[in-house]
């Protein structure tokens, strides 16, 4: 006879360690919860029994009607700057860590509830969410994972049985979304706010022990963690550009100390190139455009590096150079992973004097005929097969530099189209499918999610999942808030 399914073990080191940061709480008890969708492929590959994702046991812990021996509910606090404006204590609103538990291979991971119910940081909101912002955010998670870009991603959406009060009644529903921590940029503001170096010093000692624990022992370990924060997120951030993905709501307090892309928003995939695109509805001045967030992620970056000075020096004042030396390196560090990955994009294995040239170029020639950038990177492929792209002197510096690669065109054309993806969630596909899971059917999104989640195999049939949309203005995004 088979065992009963085994919820994961739950641990809370977090909280017991750092409880100036961690607030008990219980969730708001959902009426008639129902599972929506689960993700048991990543519950395999965590180690969490994929029959108990499916239990009931596991939904009344995701509903708030039950509960484990192991879990507990705590609401996070963080600080954070938004839209430059910083405000001192914001924390989870509507969100809920239930603990930590440790997959097959003992990394650690959060299981953590978004729309469980207003907390002791819920300010003006009613602390639910609603079901089309929490699939999108379990799409965007499924389809970045199989880009293979850092992210959060979810377990399962349910719906509440109740309706959330937005511009119109909509239904209520809880993200489960596991991270490899949620601690953020504003994590550390708000530890700094507390003006006490020791809570300061045990949440920068529990970060480097839980992401960076190569720093452990270090004298100058706190700068060290700066350093490696820095490097983390000019990488996140390359990899969000060579896709055309735009954030949305880069605030401080969505900024991971781990690395990983966080709350999916007002987010979206640029249709045409053009670093001024702008997708959500709360951006009005353009802060977090497209072609904006690498040097938003340096001044974000920077309010970190200003809560670790005390720690960096005894006197912060002798921290702000080396903090600032580290910070400084920031662009030429982004520019090394973004011209690394649009040198594996072009079919490049070596390095020549001029990629970063041939890079630059084209993506200065897509933005001047604004062209797709994702389909046009795919389309690279197809020109070595000997369909003509249309790009002139261009494609001949481009195939002159091929030839130092020293393979066949058969090498080439694989490793173009294992570099650059043929699907994205294209935003018109997004909105359609969720308006069609807010109105009970599911199969445009399940449709969307398999192609997102394959994204570099082509699929015979499926060619709409593959354009861009209308390139005219008007679309927005929001925050599902």
């Amino acid at each position: 006879m088979a065992s009963p399914a085994a919820p994961p073990e739950f641990e809370h080191t977090y909280a017991r360690s750092l409880p100036s940061l961690a607030a008990s709480w219980a969730a708001d008890i959902s009426s008639q919860p129902q599972l929506v969708i689960a993700n048991p492929k990543l519950a395999i590959d965590l180690g969490i029994d994929a029959d108990w994702l499916a239990s009931n046991e596991a939904l009344h812990l995701f509903s708030g009607n039950g509960t484990t021996k192991d879990a507990e509910r705590y609401a996070l606090a963080y600080a954070g700057h938004q839209f430059g404006s910083y405000s001192p204590r914001l924390g989870d609103g509507r969100a809920l860590l239930i603990g930590e538990f440790s997959d097959p291979i003992g990394q650690r991971w959060d299981l953590h509830l978004k729309g469980s119910g207003r907390t002791p940081f819920a300010r003006g909101g009613d602390g639910k969410a609603t079901l089309g912002p929490m699939l999108r955010e379990f799409l965007m998670g499924e389809a970045m994972a199989a880009l293979g870009i850092p992210t959060t991603r979810a377990l399962a959406v349910i719906t509440t049985g109740e309706l959330a009060m937005r511009e119109r009644p909509l239904p209520g529903a809880i993200l489960v979304r596991v991270a490899a921590s949620h601690l953020r940029v504003g994590t550390f503001q708000y530890a700094a706010s507390l003006d006490s170096v020791d809570d300061l010093r045990a949440l920068a000692d529990y970060s480097i022990a839980r992401h960076y624990p190569e720093l452990d022992g270090e004298d100058n370990r706190y700068l060290n963690l700066l350093t490696a924060v820095i490097e983390r997120q000019a990488s996140l951030v390359a990899e969000w550009m060579l896709v055309g993905f735009i954030h949305g709501v880069m605030n401080t307090d969505n900024v991971t100390i781990s690395g990983e892309t966080i709350d999916y928003g007002p987010c979206a995939f640029m249709d045409t190139v053009d670093p001024q695109t702008v997708f959500s509805s709360i951006d009005e001045g353009g802060r977090y455009a497209y072609g904006r967030q690498p040097a938003i992620t340096q001044w974000n970056l920077a309010r970190f590096a200003e809560t670790l000075l005390p720690l960096i020096a005894a006197n912060p004042e002798d921290a702000i150079a080396p903090a600032t030396e580290a910070l400084e390196a920031f662009p030429d560090i982004f520019s090394r992973h973004w011209h690394s990955g649009m040198n594996r994009r072009l079919g490049f294995s070596t390095q020549a004097d001029g990629d970063d040239d041939l890079a630059n170029d084209l993506v200065a020639l897509l933005q001047e005929r604004r062209l797709d950038l994702v389909s046009t990177m795919r389309s690279l492929a197809d020109h070595l097969r000997g369909r003509d792209i249309g790009f002139g002197e261009w494609t001949t510096r481009w195939e002159t530099r091929l030839q130092l690669e020293g393979v066949t065109n058969l090498e080439l054309i694989d490793r173009l189209q294992a570099a650059n993806p043929i699907y994205v969630p294209r935003n018109h596909l997004v909105e359609e499918a969720l308006s069609a899971a807010v109105a009970d059917d599911l199969a445009p999104f399940e449709a969307l999610l398999e192609r997102v989640t394959h994204p570099y195999d082509e699929v015979i049939g499926a060619e709409r999942y593959a354009m861009p949309g209308d390139p005219a203005p008007g679309y927005r995004t929001y925050c599902g808030t």
